[in-house]
């Protein structure tokens, strides 16, 4: 079945014109956009928009309050969040992360992905509690949501920050060399591809909690943005957007 964001119309009431001003002042709902997640991003259309499950979110969202959407585009998350208070996106779809709920107010997640470590061949790093040691380096991409957890996180190891693409810490894994990378478990998978040998870790140390989120002076709006999210869940639309992108390794949050 091919899904059509704008025909999900959940039954959250009336749009208020106070709502659809605070969200689209200038009719049109501007979509803060993370280009940088495979899973939520997969393609482009042919005038250059962004498809994927981030993007149809987003155009349902437009669609339910009766304006246009036009997506922002970002190459990493933290720029987009960099840009919650300069009045550059309406919603952002990121993960929801304790450092940007400073200047970002989010919805629960709709989806989440699991993050896990790539070893070496040879590695004595075999569980996740494992790799949280002193001597041991683990390469990440700096700023993204899981990056910020292992930030508040580890204890003991230390963190090669890798500026983005994701790509340059892969690079860092394998030059530096470091002993483990730090990654989304569909981005790992490939990787491991190029690393003989290579092995995931069992397990997760966080799942990426990919949300709406809205800048704090449009935090009025975020109550429609929950229920609208938690309808998305409950009707099996966020499930089917999934399916429809082939988005491997992404899953419905809370399922």
């Amino acid at each position: 079945m091919t899904v059509k964001p704008e025909a999900f119309k959940p039954d959250l009431g009336p749009v208020s014109p106070a709502l659809r001003a605070l969200l689209a002042p200038k009719g049109v709902l501007r979509s803060g956009t993370n280009l940088s997640n495979f899973l939520l991003v997969t393609g482009r259309t042919e005038t250059g928009d962004p498809t994927g499950v981030s993007p149809d979110m987003a155009a349902a969202i437009a669609g339910y309050l009766g304006v246009g959407v036009q997506y922002i585009p970002y190459a990493s998350p933290g720029l987009l969040a960099d840009d919650a208070g300069k009045d550059a996106w309406d919603i952002g779809l990121i993960g929801a992360e304790p450092q940007r709920a400073e200047t970002i107010a989010f919805t629960p997640a709709y989806t989440e992905i699991e993050a896990s470590y790539l070893v070496p061949e040879r590695s004595k790093l075999n569980t996740i509690a494992d790799v949280d040691a002193k001597g041991v380096t683990i390469a990440v991409t700096e700023r993204t949501a899981y990056c910020l957890w292992l930030d508040r996180n580890i204890q003991n190891a230390t963190l090669k920050h890798s500026i983005p693409p994701l790509d340059n810490a892969m690079r860092d894994f394998l030059e530096t060399p470091c002993d483990a990378l730090a990654g989304l478990r569909p981005k790992l998978i490939d990787d491991q591809r190029a690393v003989p040998g290579s092995r995931i870790i069992e397990g997760k140390f966080m799942a990426v909690q990919q949300a709406i989120g809205t800048p704090r002076a449009k935090a009025d709006a975020l109550d429609f943005l929950t229920r609208f999210v938690e309808a998305a869940i409950a009707s099996g639309f966020v499930g089917e957007l999934i399916r429809k992108h082939g988005a491997h390794g992404l899953s419905v949050a809370g399922k």
